[in-house]
């Protein structure tokens, strides 16, 4: 079996991999494994982490590290990029920043002003990355996981062309849980979707063939009657219970994400992923984050847990690299993370099984009823020729326009981050809704401006 060369730019998110590295490990075929990280330290536990993991299990992985991409990048098969461009400092001043006006985000790294600040930092770099790939490895299929996914890899394709790929696991994992809600099994169950990412329609659900949204409801009736009845006429349940940290599947509760069945009922499809995203995209809805008496990123969906979390787990696997600790034998079983899908779809392609899977790509008329330019979340199919968009010249109309408004945002997102346009940077975060008034626009970018400008070389 042939040798394959697949690099990760951004190994210090150390997370992604050490479930890579177990993925690789599993699939029992030969490897070279180039880790690159900016962050010598980074790049020290990643490295640690990954032979520690090799030797533990004494598979045919071997590996290159080196903190200057260029060292490794010659002769990729597959290239991946995790970074996050001023790390879970600057991701906290993201989200802290805003707060100090009013606006309250439970994730932030993808819409809102968070999210718009973030692109800021990570274009330049991924631009930067792109060029490289197409310098010295011109052949390898180039995917990103690093958010905000939707902008970095519209900003990369305009900039340089580079057939960059976003993959991001939530969506499927959001079929799954539909998938659970029905008492049905994988096999059984099909869909499609479209979307941006982090606010994916699942617009069609199949049951052996049959509408599976009559089954939905159904749970759904059900849930709702049997919470009342607990609760008492008009006491409500308390939503936002947060899976995020969750470290196994969990199910789709009802109580959980209020908003987006709320959506599901007056659409008709339900959006990926869930409320912990899909709020962030209806920033007008929730006015000082108020989120069904509780407060967004604070005491629902907290913010700091999620930060928290990111330490403790780097702070884990650094003690496993450094031999402090023992290693965690359970990532061995496949555990879920957005590594999950990466092998599948390589495997898929190498074999032209047409394989089903979720893919952040340019829409070029997939449907219809969106820009022809923008990159969508869209359900793709795997063959020997890369992921291809299925057509959908039936995508509703409803479905479409509260997302065409999103696209907007992200143009002039894309615009401002490979500019560095103060002016564009203000008129996207007004796009995005957040923000309603010129003066607040201008006095929250020149503070995000100001807090990330060692990350900024468009601004300078």
């Amino acid at each position: 079996m042939d040798r394959r060369k697949i690099v990760i730019i951004g190994a210090g998110s150390a997370m992604f991999t050490q479930g890579l590295v177990a993925d690789l490990i599993l699939s029992q075929r030969p490897w070279t494994l180039g880790l690159v990280d900016i962050d010598p330290q980074a790049l020290q536990v990643a490295e640690g982490l990954s032979r520690r993991m090799i030797d533990a299990k004494d598979a045919d992985i071997a590996i290159e590290a080196s903190t200057d991409r260029c060292d490794v990048l010659p002769g990729a098969d597959v290239v991946v990029t995790t970074i996050g461009v001023g790390g879970r400092r600057a991701w906290e001043a993201d989200v802290f920043i805003p707060r100090k006006y009013g606006i309250y985000q439970p994730v932030g790294d993808t819409v809102m002003p968070g999210g718009i600040s973030r692109a800021l930092r990570m274009v330049p770099a991924m631009v930067d990355i792109a060029r490289d790939v197409l310098r010295l490895c011109p052949q390898a299929w180039f995917f990103n996981y690093a958010n905000p996914m939707t902008v970095n890899c519209w900003a990369v394709r305009k900039a340089t062309g580079a057939d960059i790929v976003g993959l991001c696991i939530g969506t499927f994992h959001v079929y799954q849980q539909l998938v659970r809600f029905i008492g049905a099994s994988e096999s059984e169950v099909t869909y499609l979707a479209a979307g941006v990412n982090h606010f994916t329609w699942i617009y069609d659900l199949r049951w052996n063939g049959r509408d599976a949204w009559p089954l939905v409801r159904q749970r759904l009736a059900r849930e709702r009657a049997m919470t009342e009845r607990v609760l008492g006429e008009g006491e409500q349940a308390a939503p936002g219970g947060d899976t995020t940290l969750a470290e196994e599947e969990v199910e789709l509760r009802v109580s959980d994400n209020p908003f987006s069945w709320s959506l599901f009922e007056t659409y008709g499809a339900y959006p990926a992923v869930n409320d912990r995203h899909v709020v962030e995209f209806f920033p007008e809805r929730f006015p000082n984050g108020n989120y069904y008496g509780r407060t967004l990123g604070v005491d629902c969906f907290s913010f700091e847990e999620i930060i928290a979390y990111g330490d403790e787990i780097y702070e884990r696997m650094r003690a496993q690299a450094m031999g402090e600790m023992p290693l965690d034998e359970s990532v061995f079983q496949r555990v879920p993370g957005e590594h999950a899908q990466l092998l599948d779809i390589l495997r898929a392609i190498e074999e032209d099984s047409r394989q089903m899977f979720a893919a952040n790509l340019p829409n070029r008329g997939a449907i219809p009823n969106l820009p022809d330019d923008a990159v969508l979340e869209l359900s793709c199919v795997a063959t020997g020729r890369g992921l291809r968009p299925i057509q959908v010249p039936d995508f509703p109309d409803r479905l479409a326009a509260p997302l065409m408004r999103r696209i907007a945002a992200h143009v002039l997102t894309v615009e401002a981050a490979l500019t560095g346009d103060r002016k564009l940077f203000v008129e996207a975060l007004l796009a995005d809704g957040s923000v309603t008034d010129s003066a607040t626009a201008e006095k929250l970018a020149d503070e995000l401006l100001k807090a990330h400008r060692e990350y900024l070389p468009q601004f300078a």
